[in-house]
């Protein structure tokens, strides 16, 4: 049985929707262009989820998020990640601390940049697996262990981790079922020409901007609990399992393109990313109730990083957003 809106649900579903255009105002006057990315990073966040951005350097990523983060008075933290980069380095560490005036010694917890809400975790390919699962088990768990003692982490917490697709020697590769576990994967193209000259004048003068915050973490936090409340209809709910089921090259109904290029179609939690995506999309656009444009909307960046392409596929260049194209047609 769905939730039924109550009239301060739909107060909360249009108070974000006005949120949302303030957001993207403040964000167009530091960021040109990008409009999609933007999106779809607001999304992730207020499904309660977290994200991949992919992209070559240089696109102003850690600009947008460093900027949202301001926008909702959230707490920012970049991590720089590097072959060396240690799980306590996240985490944090234990320290002696001796009182001045007893003398007396005690260990103290020493947070590490992990404890913010918005993590801006930059090209986590470059970080040895032992240090990437300690980012996986904070976004899954919402808490950290450390020093033996597990520790809740803020809220709202949101992670977006970037990874260069040009630079892979180096790198350690995320395993399927660790991208899974991204509820998006963005992709960040080149601007256009016009954004681009636009970029050029704007950020070689001396302009500079001040950005107020829109929201504030505890409304944050009311408004993901908010998504989850959003009716989806039977139609949209679905569309999203029918769609996620076709990805599947043994599954039946599976479009031939899928037969013949995808060695695994994405696993059930593709299902429930469609569908809370699609409420979180009507909720941003102002609307207490998903449906299938919403559900079409998240399709690329829900499922293009749970395809995993046979090697035909590679050798011909298939692209997985080129599958979901063709899932979206039928």
């Amino acid at each position: 049985m769905g939730h039924i809106a109550t009239e301060g649900d739909v107060q909360a579903a249009e108070r974000l929707g006005q949120a949302k255009a303030d957001m993207l105002r403040g964000i167009r006057s530091v960021i040109i262009g990008q409009e999609q990315v933007i999106e779809e990073i607001l999304i992730a966040l207020f499904a309660r989820g977290h994200c991949l951005l992919e992209g070559v350097p240089g696109l102003a990523k850690t600009l947008m998020i460093s900027s949202l983060a301001r926008l909702l008075d959230l707490k920012f933290s970049r991590i720089q990640f590097t072959p060396d980069l240690m799980p306590s380095d996240l985490t944090g560490t234990e320290i002696l601390h001796e009182d001045p005036q007893t003398r007396q010694r005690t260990f103290r917890f020493l947070p590490g940049p992990i404890f913010a809400n918005m993590i801006l975790a930059d090209e986590i390919n470059r970080t040895p697996p032992k240090t990437q699962s300690a980012v996986l088990e904070a976004m899954q768990e919402n808490q950290v262990t450390s020093a033996g003692a597990t520790r809740p982490l803020p809220r709202p917490f949101f992670v977006m981790a970037t990874r260069n697709p040009i630079e892979q020697e180096g790198t350690y590769p995320l395993p399927e079922a660790q991208l899974d576990r991204f509820f998006l994967q963005i992709a960040v193209d080149y601007p256009s020409a016009d954004e681009e000259r636009r970029i050029v004048t704007e950020t070689t003068g001396d302009k500079e901007v001040r950005l107020t915050p829109v929201l504030g973490a505890a409304e944050v936090v009311a408004l993901q609990d908010l998504v989850r409340r959003v009716p989806a209809p039977d139609s949209a709910v679905d569309y999203a399992v029918r769609l996620a089921r076709r990805t599947r090259p043994e599954a039946a109904g599976a479009p031939d393109e899928v037969k013949k290029w995808v060695a695994w179609g994405a696993g059930p939690r593709a299902s429930q990313a469609l569908v809370v995506g699609a409420k979180a999309r009507a909720l941003l656009n102002g609307r207490f109730a998903a449906c299938l444009d919403d559900v079409k909307a998240v399709a690329k960046p829900v499922l293009r990083h749970r395809l995993v392409l046979n090697f035909q596929a590679e050798a011909e260049g298939v692209k997985a957003d080129s599958l979901v194209e063709r899932l979206l047609r039928d």
